[in-house]
């Protein structure tokens, strides 16, 4: 049972979503990049330029993923925002934390501000949620941790340790479209550019421009409205949104809206991440995710977050 708890947790972290009824605060809704203002649909006539080349531009890219390993090598201030919610949509815990993290010397996360309040911890200390477990183990491991020029992110190996499900985790949120290795009834449905799989899902691709002054294209992949229920229910990814600076196409955010649910978990997830530049680097700096997820004889976990990476500095030599 652990397992599934695991499996689902690892689909559902990455990305969610809720109902807004009854709700004493509106979620931070994931929609697909706020920071953009498109212009137009791309009328694109080079053979070598298309569709492909954003398919295969989002497979190969590991560029996203390495923005997260390198802000490690900066000064940043980062705000973290969690709320958890009950049955009934209202918020039974929270949690506000703001960090000042620093790339040199033996302290490498410094608190400003630490807020707990609500149901968030059992009696013996642990996380009420395991989504808040995960979320310490992903972004708190890395502001306190040394900066490593690890090589490519792996696609997840097997097993059940902590350090393959993070593996796979990775996967989910830095690299959608490839296969998870490891993840029963799961792993295939996130190729969704196999060659059968494209037949389920619409392509479009606009100009505009991001953060005010950066053009960019925005590529979204969606399950096209007019497939069955039943053939919609089985695909997992419901829309991936990718953008892409212009100037030398780079990532710069994606948008993830995911949902599946069979005997074993059911999960309903949307997640955000933005990236922008500091000293021509890329560097994440907006994050925001929420989502359910439920498997049988367990709580159903409801939670969603926002994390801001700001007030960069260089670093210190």
């Amino acid at each position: 049972m652990l397992q599934i708890k695991k499996i689902g947790l690892l689909v559902v972290f990455a990305l969610c979503y809720l109902k807004n009824s009854g709700q004493e605060i509106a979620r931070f809704n994931p929609d697909t990049i706020k920071t953009i203002q498109l212009d137009s649909a791309v009328n694109i006539t080079a053979q070598k330029f298309g569709v492909e080349t954003f398919i295969n531009a989002i497979i190969t890219d590991n560029s996203f993923y390495q923005a997260f390993r390198n802000m490690k090598k900066y000064g940043f201030i980062a705000e973290n925002r969690i709320f958890t919610y009950n049955k009934k949509n209202k918020v039974d815990g929270k949690i506000y934390r703001k960090i000042k993290h620093h790339p040199s010397g033996p302290v490498k996360m410094e608190y400003l501000v630490k807020q707990d309040t609500g149901k968030v911890y059992k009696k013996n200390g642990k996380y009420q949620l395991y989504t808040i477990e995960m979320f310490d183990y992903i972004f708190m491991n890395a502001y306190n941790s040394e900066f490593v020029a690890e090589g490519p992110m792996t696609t997840g190996k097997g097993g059940e340790s902590n350090e393959s499900y993070k593996s796979k985790l990775k996967t989910l949120i830095f690299a959608p479209g490839r296969p998870i290795k490891g993840l029963p009834f799961i792993g295939s449905k996130t190729q969704i550019f196999t060659a059968n799989m494209r037949q389920y899902y619409d392509y479009s691709y606009y100009s505009g421009t991001y953060l005010d002054s950066i053009p960019v294209y925005w590529f979204k992949v969606k399950v096209k409205p007019d497939l069955s229920n039943g053939t919609k229910d089985g695909l997992m990814i419901k829309e991936l949104t990718t953008i892409f600076d212009k100037r030398n196409f780079e990532i710069l955010g994606r948008y993830v809206d995911m949902k599946y649910s069979n005997m074993l978990f059911d999960f309903d997830v949307q997640m955000n991440i933005e990236m922008s530049y500091f000293e021509g680097e890329k560097l994440p700096s907006k994050i925001s995710y929420q989502g359910n997820w439920d498997y049988p004889f367990k709580k159903e976990e409801r939670a969603s977050f926002l994390i801001v990476h700001k007030d960069y500095q260089g670093e210190k030599r």
